[in-house]
């Protein structure tokens, strides 16, 4: 099954959800429309619709109070994000992708560290 890519409205409340864990839409209206009107509940409430609907918020009624929160990880959405992006752009293949950041610095020591494990493990 391949991940759908969010849109950037989605990809903030996602954001919120991975570090805050369970949220109302009251509360996520709050942290991401601080100065806004009233309409902006709508708009959360869109955007959390389609985010269950893409199978990535899951939605709990059991305490009164709708509480939302993330089925998918950060993590799990970044690989199949990455994955679809060397599909599309160097067949498949993650290396060359991985090999341009550690070219030009954009990896910083422990990331390579860690990446050295990984090789080792497999």
């Amino acid at each position: 099954m391949t991940t759908p890519r969010l849109a950037n409205a989605e990809l903030a409340v996602m954001e919120r959800l991975w570090k805050e864990g369970r949220l109302t839409a009251r509360r996520l209206r709050d942290l991401l429309y601080p100065d806004t009107t009233r309409s902006a509940h709508g708009t959360i409430q869109r955007l959390l619709q389609r985010l269950e609907d893409k199978g990535f918020v899951h939605r709990d009624a059991s305490l009164g109070t709708q509480l939302f929160s993330a089925r998918i990880s950060r993590e799990s959405y970044a690989s199949a994000r990455l994955e679809a992006l060397a599909a599309r752009i160097t067949g498949g293949s993650l290396v060359p992708m991985i090999t341009q950041l550690m070219e030009e610095r954009k990896l910083e020591p422990e990331e390579i560290e860690r990446l050295r494990e990984i090789l080792e493990e497999g």
